[in-house]
């Protein structure tokens, strides 16, 4: 269901959107902020140059921001009616919540925002092979 050629399965592996082959990101999962979002240059696999233009991911931040709100309301949602907390308590919970996974929503919206542009392209696979 997620193998290559779906857009889930770049999203979910970090890898090339093109190829489904090289990574895209230079370090695993880092909570350190600087090397978090560091990413290859080019695909080690078909040659994509990632940043396809100056400020590219600039339009991550839109992602990240739709990431975030979805995150801080079902954080809320799950905070406030399932485990009754007091509002206080809440709001702590989502801020919480959102400083651990800032990396992975960073990550995350870069992945999906180059994939918004990007298709699977399955002859380019074939012809590194040859």
């Amino acid at each position: 269901m997620f193998g290559k050629g779906n857009k889930l399965y770049s999203i979910l592996n970090n890898k090339c959107p093109k190829c489904h082959e090289g990574d895209f990101f230079k370090h695993n999962a880092s909570f350190n902020l600087k090397k978090v979002t560091e990413l290859h240059e080019i695909c080690s696999h078909c040659k994509l140059k990632y940043m396809m233009e100056p400020s590219f991911f600039f339009g991550a931040m839109y992602v990240n921001y739709a990431l975030a709100v979805a995150l801080f309301v079902a954080v809320f949602i799950i905070s406030k009616v399932f485990l009754q907390q007091d509002i206080l308590t809440s709001f702590i919970a989502v801020i919480t919540v959102s400083l651990l996974l800032t990396p992975f929503t960073l990550r995350l919206s870069r992945i999906i925002w180059i994939n918004l542009f990007v298709s699977y392209k399955k002859e380019e696979q074939g012809k590194q092979e040859s």
